[in-house]
């Protein structure tokens, strides 16, 4: 497969990104969901690599928080897979993770992905983990205006979809409505000690905010 398309297509598509679903984020999570599938799955073919490369390096191009026009990106996306090499079997798993892996979409029901699906989307919710999953946290609400902390706003029980796009928020809600949860809804075993690694460092960080906010 002709990975450098996949990587010049998603470099171009979102260069003008600015809450931390950017190209490097895609790169991230492209790297992390391979080589956690190899860690997990080191006989996997070449075709299930490229599946799960394909789909992490993608899965951002399509986002409605970053994309105004997920059609029109499909349809390239058809082609550009084509070019690449990737048969319509592949296509079609990638499709279908990409469309299905986010965590908007799997709040009132939680959708089955390929083995390499599982891959790409425990990859993803790693990235949202640790230190760099901190950073993204605070640069995505301050693109959206959020508040860092209101101690008046309490976190929320997300229920839906449209609740969860639309809910008065901060960013260290975030942290309990969403982040802290992710640990338990990993699906693959080389994705769920890293997960516990990471969401411990959060919860070091999210301690000491409030420790230093609680001067009282």
């Amino acid at each position: 497969m002709k990975r450098e398309l996949i990587i010049n297509y998603v470099k171009e598509n979102l260069a003008d990104e600015r809450t931390g679903h950017d190209y490097y984020h895609g790169l991230r999570t492209a790297k992390l969901s391979e080589g956690m599938l190899l860690k997990d799955q080191p006989d996997a073919s070449q075709t299930s690599r490229d599946i799960a490369f394909t789909a992490a390096m993608v899965h951002d191009t399509i986002d409605e928080k970053v994309c105004a026009d997920p059609d029109r990106v499909l349809a390239e996306l058809k082609e550009l897979f084509a070019q690449a090499g990737l048969d319509e079997e592949a296509q079609d798993n990638i499709f279908f993770t990409i469309e299905h892996m986010s965590f908007s979409k799997n709040i009132e029901h939680r959708y089955q992905l390929s083995l390499e699906g599982e891959y790409v989307q425990d990859a993803d919710r790693l990235e949202s983990l640790g230190a760099i999953g901190i950073a993204r946290a605070f640069v995505y609400s301050g693109k959206h205006d959020d508040k860092i902390y209101d101690p008046e706003i309490k976190p929320a029980k997300l229920v839906d979809h449209d609740q969860y796009r639309n809910h008065e928020e901060t960013t260290i809600n975030h942290f309990y409505e969403k982040l802290f949860k992710l640990v338990d809804l990993m699906n693959t075993k080389a994705a769920q000690a890293e997960a516990v690694r990471r969401t411990d460092y959060m919860h070091e960080f999210v301690d000491e905010f409030l420790q230093e906010w609680n001067l009282d």
